[in-house]
């Protein structure tokens, strides 16, 4: 039987509703607007509703934004206070932190985390090296991890080698997300405290960064940038009132993904949004200027 992919916990349960069932017990949701923003905040806390979502238990926070984001000169900072707001409730309050960028940078669609890297304001060597200058900042590190083709090394070797040296109190992974709806695609960021699947979105999945991995707490931040062809192929039968066919030919799409033809420009406003997401997260508010000026 097809199964329709999603990397987000919002379509998982559209998924599930789609079906004619109620959510189970232990799955609750709220909805409500942030400025230009729609913020759905699903929290999975027993078995059932893992099962019928096909997520970890945990709290999963979507923030959607309008299809004209993108033309919006403003949009960055504000989308970044927004998603800023919902980290912060996930993060640890105090303690240095470790932001690990997870994709290929040299596959567009796949660099968010790398590129997000670049608009990250590193402070642990400050603090260390001058501590009464940035006693007020909390000390941040970022890597970007690579991918296992370019280093091989399994990304979750990279991480956890680095964080048993740094000894962060949490990772903030940054990566890539597979939609199912092409409206998604780089205007729908999704927090979550379950920690990440590296390449999960792509058919490529590696070992896990979570808790338990890593024994310490793993937030994840992503963004769509592709759609599963299947699952766009069948979504827009539905649409049209179709039924997906069982077809031996549509297997031949198994692996293929679909990306919008302007992902150049999208992936790298995202990357900026999330990297000023962290930032002002991590190190209160700040101003825009403020923050280009540190990562100048």
């Amino acid at each position: 039987m097809f199964t329709k992919r999603t990397d987000l916990a919002l379509e998982a349960r559209e998924i599930f509703e789609e079906s004619g069932k109620r959510l189970p017990e232990g799955v609750f949701v709220r909805e409500y607007s942030q400025g230009m923003a729609e913020v759905t905040c699903i929290d999975i806390t027993s078995a059932e509703g893992e099962k019928a979502l096909e997520k970890p238990c945990g709290s999963y926070i979507t923030v959607a934004l309008p299809e004209l984001w993108m033309r919006d000169s403003d949009s960055v900072f504000s989308t970044a206070q927004t998603i800023a707001g919902e980290l912060r409730r996930l993060l640890p309050e105090t303690g240095p932190v470790l932001a690990v960028g997870l994709g290929n940078r040299f596959i567009t669609p796949d660099a968010v985390g790398p590129l997000c890297m670049e608009h990250i304001i590193v402070t642990r060597h400050l603090i260390e090296q001058m501590p009464d200058e940035f006693s007020g900042l909390r000390p941040v590190c970022a890597l970007s991890a690579g991918v296992l083709g370019l280093t091989g090394i399994e990304t979750a070797e990279i991480v956890r080698g680095v964080a048993q040296r740094v000894q962060p109190c949490a990772v903030i992974a940054i990566d890539a997300l597979a939609s199912r709806s092409v409206s998604r695609l780089c205007r729908t960021f999704q927090l979550s405290d379950t920690g990440i699947t590296p390449g999960g979105g792509a058919f490529n999945a590696r070992a896990a960064l979570d808790c338990e991995t890593l024994g310490i707490p793993v937030i994840a931040v992503g963004v769509p940038t592709v759609v599963d062809a299947l699952t766009l192929t069948a979504d827009t039968l539905e649409q049209a009132g179709a039924e997906m066919p069982e077809h031996h030919r549509l297997r031949e799409r198994e692996n293929l993904l679909v990306t919008p033809k302007d992902i150049d420009a999208l992936v790298h406003k995202s990357a900026k949004v999330i990297g000023y997401a962290v930032n002002l997260a991590l190190q209160g508010d700040m101003s825009a200027a403020e923050i280009e000026q540190f990562l100048g």
